[in-house]
């Protein structure tokens, strides 16, 4: 019956971490370019009584083996890449991905990392930045002056300038792909960092070697379905109501067996 209370608070404890997966998920339907996380669990050791195969008598086995089980263990939290809805704002410095792609941007320490966030601004020195300043790495070499009229970015990357009623090309988008998405890390602010679980970066021009295209003026929202969620929050509370209820019953058992000794 000790087996049955740490094999339930195992359970217990592993339906906590689950509800902290699913409460941020929800916390960020609203955030831009967010990838919802599931939780990933493992049984964790048996305890053999008797192996499947061995003799029951002479020239006969046991089909089954007997093996008591020790719980359940969180093992990973995994992000899921699929595609969020796309919102149209029409603001021109606002870019979506429809692909595998990922933005560059700089750190402050100078490492790089990585977004699906595209609601871009411009800086005092004309560099396309993000929300918290950090330089776009994927505009590389790309500055738009303040006296712009107009600013393009075509599906393939192209930055097109509007300036004193002249067009020109200011330079190029580059994208970021990687061969395990979900090995990325979370670094926050909607930021990923590269990681050897991930596979090294690989670069290349919108619309080549499955980078995606990236449509000017709309952004990708959060993949996070609230109904979708909101199941998982009730599987995981009904999952914790009976872990729990199992070690009232292991204790009551218990209570009981000393009870008969006395």
């Amino acid at each position: 019956m000790l087996r049955a209370l740490y094999s339930s608070a195992s359970g217990m404890e592993s339906q906590q971490m689950n509800l902290d997966v699913i409460a941020n998920n929800l916390a960020n339907v609203n955030t831009t370019g967010f990838k919802k996380a599931k939780i990933e669990f493992q049984d964790l050791l048996y305890q053999t009584k008797r192996a499947a195969g061995a003799e029951s008598g002479p020239g006969t086995q046991v089909p089954t083996s007997l093996q008591v089980g020790h719980g359940a263990r969180p093992v990973s939290t995994a992000k899921i890449f699929t595609a969020g809805e796309i919102m149209s704002t029409g603001e021109r410095l606002d870019l979506a991905i429809h692909g595998n792609g990922f933005f560059k941007v700089t750190l402050a320490d100078g490492t790089n990392a990585f977004t699906r966030d595209g609601g871009f601004k411009l800086d005092s020195t004309g560099q396309i930045v993000t929300s918290d300043g950090l330089p776009v790495t994927s505009f590389a070499g790309v500055t738009i002056s303040p006296e712009a009229t107009n600013v393009s970015i075509s599906q393939t990357g192209i930055v097109s300038v509007t300036q004193n009623g002249t067009t020109s090309t200011a330079g190029s988008l580059v994208l970021s792909r990687f061969a395990n998405s979900a090995g990325l890390e979370n670094i926050g602010a909607n930021l990923y960092r590269e990681t050897p679980a991930s596979g090294t970066e690989q670069t290349g021009e919108p619309s080549n070697a499955g980078m995606g295209t990236v449509q000017q003026g709309y952004l990708e929202l959060s993949n996070v379905k609230v109904v979708e969620e909101m199941v998982n929050l009730i599987k995981a509370q009904r999952a914790y109501e009976i872990n729990s209820k199992a070690i009232q019953a292991a204790d009551e058992m218990m209570s009981m067996s000393n009870r008969l000794r006395g």
